[in-house]
């Protein structure tokens, strides 16, 4: 059996190996700390060889620069500077790694997943399936005060966020938008991140968006303790796009814009569902987790190459999250959250490893390769 993620990608099999299901072991881990200190740094250097050899996979020429990266954290996101320069003299000051931790005009990824707004019975709730391969996953919910707010959230790149929710009550939650446009901006998980250290409620969230341009497009689900809930449909090439109220979304922004995509990961007919099980008055939060944990929503990662890593359901209330998978559950409390770990043996499916190109391909398998 393989321990998949443990470095990341340092152990994806190579070109030429065959594809299909492999045993692996997906660790998951729960990281707490004050502020950002030696157990980011530790988990920086077990994960920098796979994001350096990411970062660096179209030519070192095609990243910004120093200079062009912190006018950019500077010009956009003026509150996290002290927070980036903390962050990149923690892991060593070096050139690469600070153009890195910026989240500036990173190279293209994307995910799957699916998203739902719960907003009855005075208990708001955020819950999201996370599709990905798990080699290329951080895996790690992450509890510290990065710039001004306690959080807890599933990390990527270092503190980049892909869900969580602050001590306000803000949670939040990314699914890629389904569209192939790309443009100048942040990663998406930096604009979850100024999210949940600026922002106590949706109102503030939706005016943060204005903000921060980001590379690719997204749905972002957002809901506070108030029960406020909202879909923000952001992209490179367009305005942000907002829906009030109790929201789903897959991987589209409306119509379907690239068709592979959509069929490799069958967004259609898990919007479908969650959107019927939003509109049925009977149904319950805990009616709502089964239908996450319940094909089409969930996806097998031993059948899809965009498999459900994990779900998670965010309490905006207690400041919870539960992370969720067909067989087993963890609860953690922001309030007393411990360091700790779990290891999940599943089997992957390998995505067909195909030639990269810069712009996103026309194939959504090669985005892995």
């Amino acid at each position: 059996m393989r321990k998949y993620n443990v470095g990341m990608s340092a152990d994806v099999p190579r070109r030429g190996e065959d594809d299909g299901p492999r045993a692996t072991a997906v660790t998951f881990r729960s990281v707490v700390e004050e502020r950002p200190g030696q157990r980011l740094r530790e988990l920086f250097d077990l994960w920098w060889p796979a994001y350096r050899r990411w970062f660096l996979r179209d030519g070192e020429q095609e990243r910004s620069s120093y200079a062009g990266c912190l006018r950019a954290v500077r010009t956009h996101v003026p509150e996290l500077v002290p927070a980036y320069e903390g962050l990149v003299e923690l892991v060593g000051g070096g050139d690469l790694e600070a153009r890195f931790l910026s989240l500036w005009d990173p190279p293209p990824f994307l995910a799957a997943c699916s998203l739902a707004a719960w907003t009855r019975d005075g208990n708001p709730s955020l819950l999201r399936s996370y599709d990905y391969a798990p080699a290329l996953c951080e895996t790690t919910l992450l509890t510290t005060t990065i710039s001004t707010r306690r959080t807890m959230a599933m990390s990527d790149c270092l503190w980049g966020a892909l869900d969580g929710v602050n001590e306000d009550g803000l949670a939040v939650a990314l699914a890629f938008g389904g569209r192939r446009a790309v443009g100048r901006g942040f990663a998406v998980t930096l604009l979850l991140r100024y999210m949940l250290e600026q922002c106590a409620d949706v109102s503030q969230a939706l005016e943060a968006v204005a903000a921060v341009p980001v590379n690719l497009s997204y749905n972002i689900a957002l809901v506070d303790a108030s029960g406020q809930a909202a879909l923000v449909r952001v992209a490179p090439d367009r305005a942000p796009v907002i829906e009030h109220g109790g929201v789903c979304a897959g991987n589209r922004q409306g119509a379907t814009e690239w068709p592979e995509h959509a069929t490799l990961t069958g967004t259609e007919a898990r919007e479908a569902v969650l959107a019927d099980a939003l509109a049925d008055p009977a149904m319950t939060l805990e009616r709502l987790e089964q239908v996450f944990l319940s094909e089409p929503v969930q996806r097998d990662p031993a059948e899809h190459t965009w498999g459900t890593v994990y779900t998670a359901r965010y309490d905006t209330r207690e400041r919870s999250v539960r992370l969720l998978w067909p067989d087993d559950v963890w609860t953690v409390h922001m309030a007393t959250a411990e360091n700790g770990q779990r290891l999940r043996d599943t089997r992957v499916l390998m995505p067909p490893l195909l030639q990269r190109e810069r712009e996103i391909p026309h194939t959504p398998q090669v985005i892995f390769a």
